[in-house]
């Protein structure tokens, strides 16, 4: 219906990198993004811990803000819980699963590299994503356990030592047929707000792909018969804890068009 908003869920702020090509697709989308800063990282969780809590969290959150669809913005739960939402909602629900196909599809030495949370690197998902459309190409993975946090500290302004981005480039390039890797696939949506700095720690040129705008494409695609209303939009973004942490993210939220920050 003409003003339900699209909801866009992660376990904390990572999935900005999804908000953002979202909105440019979607210019008069109204947007709720809902972080479960209770639950973060996500990605240091058990299997059972994530299937039992995202489909219970986005169960609340739709009931309340009733989207027109909603957009799982962390690899993590999606590589873990999709199935288990899809189930449990009755409106549309798109994943974010890590960007090996466009890696393979980018990569000319076959060698890539695919840097999420140790959740996500682990899940048999990325063994079948591998195999179905990288069959010819040599696949490291590295779950990198802090670098979501660091993520989410650069983007309150805090410093964060160098040496953070180059443990987790160094997983992947330590490992054989590292020194040949030429594409990364950035497996959690925190990773694309730090794409500079581990940029700059790889220390040779690397290309980084996530999955942000293919999301957003399959969004507008899903919502392509609504008639968003002609309104000056207002995003909102909720939190499922407060935290004094929260104030020094207002400017990245602000600068987005998310004029309110509240706790659910």
């Amino acid at each position: 219906m003409p003003g339900n908003p699209i909801l866009i869920f992660d376990s904390g702020i990572g999935g900005l990198s999804v908000a953002d090509p979202v909105m440019r697709v979607l210019p008069r989308a109204p947007i709720i993004y809902a972080a479960d800063n209770a639950g973060f990282p996500y990605g240091s969780k058990t299997e059972a811990e994530i299937a039992a809590r995202v489909p219970a969290m986005l169960g609340r959150l739709v009931e309340r803000y009733r989207p027109a669809l909603v957009v799982i913005a962390c690899n993590t739960a999606s590589t873990i819980a999709l199935s288990h939402v899809r189930s449990a909602l009755d409106l549309p629900v798109v994943g974010t699963v890590p960007a090996i196909k466009p890696a393979a599809e980018q990569t000319k030495s076959g060698v890539i590299g695919v840097l999420g949370t140790p959740a996500t690197v682990r899940q048999a998902y990325v063994d079948d994503l591998s195999a179905r459309f990288a069959p010819n190409c040599t696949v490291l993975r590295h779950g990198a356990p802090d670098l979501a946090a660091n993520a989410e500290a650069a983007l309150r302004g805090d410093e964060v030592p160098t040496s953070a981005f180059a443990a987790a480039m160094e997983g992947l390039l330590i490992q054989p047929r590292g020194d040949v890797m030429d594409v990364v696939a950035l497996a959690c949506t925190h990773f694309p707000l730090v794409q500079d700095q581990l940029a700059a720690a790889a220390g040779r040129p690397l290309t980084f792909v996530h999955g942000g705008g293919g999301i957003a494409r399959r969004t507008a695609h899903l919502l392509a018969d609504v008639q968003w209303p002609d309104i000056s939009l207002s995003h909102r973004a909720v939190f499922t804890r407060d935290d004094p942490a929260l104030e020094a993210l207002r400017p990245a939220f602000s600068a987005r068009g998310f004029a309110n920050i509240d706790v659910l």
